[in-house]
């Protein structure tokens, strides 16, 4: 039982309380060894994830087609084309004779009058030439492949089936056909869903039922056949296709219409886009460069640790905010594994890379190291003269950066990306990641040990408190009992 005050006069909550304040300062303490801790775990973490960012735009820089880049460019927009790095530098002569169309077929007639409803069941509807039967739903559909074979398509469908879940369902099918009803013209619309003329002794789109040849009005000696595109290869080479699109010599050409003249298309290298692309990937690097020494030379301002619980609420929002933005600066001020990390980077750009190709370092296709001492080793580029190593020679360059070999040979995108897995696992190390428990990592440890600290902590912070009540209690007891013996006294011996 506490007792407080009522035979002394002071104020023994208070007393108490200033006594605990006293005691606390240790808890303040080791909490905030607690928060700073945190501090630094967030602030390794979102260094990884930075790494993290720029390791995955590493595949790229990786890929032969990132350097060899291809533009193909056309005289007219009848034909277009698509190069790739595999594409020979040149031009193309293309005459195109006929355009490829797929093979089609309309309703002769309208098949219903103005009250048909295309959605409701088809059993109830009136078509001009009668009405369904279950027997009309069941059907087939045959066309053919790029080889010419027959590809038989069966179907059955209900009466309670609507005309267009019908088609719908046949245009989602294998049959290769998209099928669908105009509700304009009343009529049924019956088209291949590829270009081309794939059976040159008879109809594209085959079928003998009554739903189609009465019902849908489909007559299949009506039907537009499917055609071929054609065109001239430079002047020599009589060409067909299925479809409008034909590929020569890594070159994609497409067709849009006939041509009176041969179109002229022209395949050179795109330096612009590969220039751009290397440009990307070294302004990525120089922020990441940035960003690892801003966090290496971040001031420490001692004066302000982490706010307890009690200093805040004596604090705005705004002043809580201005506090914690110092007491959280410097977390990682003079980091080994960041440290490290930039020297390692700093290595791979500027170690020679002994390949079979023209280049063995950066300088010679025009990327070099910043001489302004406040960008700390961010890199420069000479547009001109990585312009030019692009035109001359794309796949020398390809392989200063992505020599996929151990050694001096290495590439220095594999450099690179050997460095950032080293650094993105030493911090993994030291703090961790979201699927790791505390006792995975270092920060981690050191988190387990202060909570037990502090859990220890309180439990003698209870005794303490515990004890200066007993004393307090022992001490009111002690008074009350005196006055007692007082009034005691002076009743019976007063005067």
């Amino acid at each position: 039982m506490r007792v407080g005050g009522l035979a002394s006069g002071m104020d023994t909550d208070s007393l108490v309380e200033q006594l605990m304040n006293a005691e606390r300062q240790k808890l303040y303490k080791l909490q905030q060894q607690q928060t700073k801790l945190n501090w630094q775990q967030d602030a390794y973490r979102g260094v990884n994830t930075s790494l993290a960012s720029f390791d995955d735009s590493l595949l790229s820089m990786k890929l032969s087609t990132t350097y060899n880049v291809k533009t193909a460019s056309s005289t007219s927009s009848a034909v277009t084309a698509t190069a790739t790095s595999s594409s020979a530098n040149g031009t193309y002569s293309l005459q195109v004779n006929e355009i490829a169309t797929s093979a089609i077929n309309v309703s002769q007639a309208a098949i219903a009058g103005t009250d048909f409803d295309p959605n409701a069941a088809i059993g109830e509807q009136n078509f001009t030439n009668g009405t369904v039967t279950a027997n009309d739903l069941k059907f087939s559909i045959t066309t053919y492949d790029k080889d010419g074979a027959a590809q038989t398509t069966d179907f059955e469908f209900s009466t309670t089936d609507s005309l267009n879940k019908i088609l719908k369902d046949i245009s989602n099918s294998d049959a290769g056909v998209r099928a669908f009803y105009d509700e304009q013209s009343k009529k049924v619309i019956l088209e291949k869903k590829d270009t081309g003329d794939f059976n040159k002794d008879g109809k594209e789109i085959e079928f003998s039922n009554n739903f189609f040849n009465n019902l849908l009005q489909l007559d299949q000696s009506a039907e537009t056949g499917g055609v071929d595109a054609q065109f001239t290869y430079n002047g020599a080479l009589p060409i067909t296709s299925h479809s409008n699109s034909y590929t020569l010599g890594g070159v994609t050409f497409n067709f849009t219409e006939k041509t009176e003249n041969p179109v002229k298309v022209t395949v050179s290298n795109d330096v612009d886009a590969a220039f751009n692309k290397i440009k990307d990937f070294v302004d990525s690097y120089n922020k990441i460069v940035e960003d690892v020494n801003a966090k290496l030379s971040e001031k420490v301002y001692r004066d302000y640790p982490p706010l307890t619980d009690d200093q805040k609420k004596e604090m705005s929002e705004d002043e809580i905010k201005l506090w914690d933005e110092k007491a959280k600066s410097g977390m990682l001020k003079g980091d080994s594994v960041l440290q490290n990390s930039l020297y390692s980077l700093r290595s791979a750009w500027y170690n020679n890379v002994e390949s079979d190709g023209p280049y063995s370092q950066l300088a010679q296709i025009g990327i070099t190291t910043s001489n302004n001492y406040l960008d700390n080793g961010k890199l420069i580029i000479d547009e001109e003269k990585l312009k030019a190593a692009l035109t001359e020679n794309p796949d020398g360059v390809y392989k200063l950066f992505s020599n996929d070999v151990e050694g001096e040979g290495r590439g220095i995108v594999n450099r690179i990306e050997d460095t950032l897995k080293t650094t993105m696992d030493n911090i993994y190390q030291k703090a961790g990641k979201s699927t790791y428990t505390n006792d995975q990592f270092t920060i981690g440890k050191q988190l387990n040990d202060v909570q037990d600290r502090i859990d220890s902590f309180q439990d003698y912070l209870t005794q303490v408190e515990d004890r200066y009540w007993r004393q307090f209690t022992a001490m009111e007891t002690a008074i009350s009992q005196m006055n007692q013996q007082s009034a005691y006294l002076a009743s019976n011996f007063g005067g």
